[in-house]
C-alpha cells in the first residue's frame, strides 16, 4: 500500500483511526522528524513497522527548535525524498502539517520547559532549544495517539479489551533530547511508550545527520576524530580499563579544523559528570560519552553508551 499524506491533525487523526479499524490493529507507532530524512531515520521507521500495525511520521520543521532564523531558513526541506524513503520502509501515513497548522495562534505563549536537564550541554549551548523541541514532541505525541481519533466501539479499541498501545521512537544520536523526550513522559504521565534506536553510522563511523550535507570533503574528514574520540571510551570501557578522558580530548584537539565545545562521560539518566572521572581507576557500571564541535559551517554532536 501507498504512503498516505495528511497534513492536518483532524486528517491524521482520522486517517489512523481508519486505519486501525481496517487492520484489527492493537499498536501505533509514531516517528517524530524534521525532514530531511536519511538511513539514521530509516532505521526509526523499519523498527516502528516491525513493532507496530499502524505508523505514523511525522515531518515538521519546528521554528521552536531554532535561535537563528538563518539556520532555519537553510535547514533541508526535501518532502518528495522523504516520502519515498517513508514508503520503502513500509510507514503507513506522513503527517506534514504546516507552521499555522501546529501553532495556529502564532509562537505558543504557554511551553514545555525542559528544566534543569535541558540547561546543560546542548541546552547551555542553544538557549531554549529543548523548551522549543519538548513543545512540539508533546503536541505530536497528542496528535498520535491512537485514541484521539478512534470511535468507541470500533475495531481497534476492543482488541483484548484494552486501547492500542502506543509507541514513539526517537534516535540514540540526540542522546540528550531522548532523555528529556523520556523524562517528560514520566513526569507528565504522557500514554506513550519511547523506544530509543541506536545511533546509525556511516562506513567511516560519522554520526548520519541531515547536517552533514552541509560538510566539505576536508571537513568531513575532519570530523570523523568525534567518532574515533567515543570509539577509543568505548573500547576502554569494555576493557574495564580507565577511560582517561583527556588522552580523548587531546585527540580531539590535535585536529584543527574542529572547535569543539564539550566533551563529557556522564550519567545516563541525568547527564551530570560522573562522580568519578575514570581516569585512573578501572570503568565499572554504564555511562554516556557526549562530544560536540564546530567543524566549519556545522555543529555536529555525538554519543556512546558505555557499558562495563
Amino acid at each position: 500500500m501507498s504512503i498516505q499524506l495528511v497534513t492536518t491533525v483532524a486528517g491524521l487523526k482520522a486517517e489512523s483511526a481508519r486505519l486501525l479499524t481496517a487492520k484489527g490493529g492493537a499498536s501505533q507507532g509514531l516517528v517524530p522528524t524534521m525532514g530531511a530524512l536519511h538511513e539514521g531515520h530509516a532505521a526509526l521507521a523499519r523498527t516502528a513497522v516491525g513493532q507496530n500495525d499502524v505508523v505514523v511520521a511525522s515531518i515538521f520543521v519546528n521554528p521552536l527548535q531554532f535561535g537563528d532564523a538563518a539556520d532555519l531558513d537553510r535547514y533541508p526541506r526535501t518532502l518528495e525524498a522523504d516520502l519515498a524513503l517513508l514508503e520503502e520502509q513500509g510507514v503507513d501515513l506522513a503527517f506534514a502539517p504546516s507552521v499555522e497548522e501546529v501553532y495556529p495562534g502564532g509562537e505558543p505563549l504557554v511551553r514545555v520547559t525542559s528544566g534543569r536537564l535541558g540547561e546543560k550541554w546542548e541546552g547551555a549551548s542553544r538557549p531554549g532549544h529543548f523548551d522549543g523541541a519538548l513543545t512540539v514532541v508533546a503536541k505530536l505525541l497528542h496528535y498520535g495517539m491512537p485514541a484521539a481519533g478512534l470511535p468507541a466501539g470500533s475495531g481497534g479499541d476492543a482488541v483484548n479489551g484494552r486501547l492500542p498501545a502506543y509507541r514513539a521512537y526517537f534516535g540514540q544520536k540526540d542522546a540528550q533530547q531522548l532523555a528529556l523526550v523520556r523524562r517528560m513522559v514520566a513526569d507528565l504521565d504522557f500514554p506513550v511508550e519511547i523506544v530509543g534506536v541506536p545511533t546509525v553510522r556511516a562506513a567511516d563511523g560519522l554520526a548520519l545527520s541531515s547536517r552533514n550535507r552541509f560538510l566539505s570533503d576536508d571537513e568531513r574528514d575532519a570530523a570523523l576524530v568525534l567518532s574515533r574520540a567515543l570509539r577509543l571510551l568505548e573500547e576502554r570501557a569494555n576493557a574495564h580499563e580507565p577511560l582517561d578522558l583527556d588522552s580523548a580530548l587531546a585527540l580531539v584537539e590535535s585536529q584543527p579544523l574542529v572547535e569543539l565545545d564539550y566533551f563529557e562521560v556522564v550519567d545516563p539518566g541525568t547527564l551530570e559528570p560522573l562522580a568519578e572521572n575514570c581516569r585512573e581507576t578501572p570503568f565499572r557500571g554504564e555511562a554516556l560519552a557526549l562530544i560536540a564541535a564546530r567543524v566549519g559551517p556545522v555543529r555536529l554532536i555525538d554519543n556512546m553508551p558505555l557499558n562495563s
